[in-house]
């Protein structure tokens, strides 16, 4: 379990990183809605994975790309305003969570619950 000192530095990271992908001028990043959802930090602060979601599925790809180019941009950035002795390596992963949040919620609601069913038969 991570200390509360890293849970700290993670949400900070998480704000930081939010605040500085709308800087960013590459189009692949810049044409999409992108979400940080979440940072792990090692202990060590050495990496950070960061992970991401994106309204737009089919500009995914592009984007990680466009996200992984600007890394050093955004590393430098994050260094800047947290002012730790080590700024950690980001690593980025796409989180699908809300895809697959979305994904069950329409295989409930499509579910025949049966109660129709059983005022019709009364």
């Amino acid at each position: 379990m991570a200390s509360n000192r890293i849970n700290r530095i993670n949400e900070e990271i998480r704000k930081s990183l939010a605040a500085h992908l709308r800087e960013l001028k590459d189009p692949r990043v810049s044409g999409t809605m992108i979400s940080v959802t979440g940072v792990e930090t090692t202990p060590d602060l050495r990496y950070a994975k960061v992970f991401v979601s994106f309204l737009e599925e089919n500009k995914a790809a592009d984007a990680m790309k466009g996200l992984k180019s600007a890394s050093g941009f955004l590393r430098r950035e994050v260094g800047n305003d947290l002012k730790l002795r080590y700024t950690p390596e980001l690593v980025w992963a796409l989180d699908d969570s809300i895809v697959y949040g979305a994904h069950l919620l329409e295989l409930i609601n499509s579910l025949d619950t049966g109660s129709d069913r059983d005022e019709e038969e009364e």
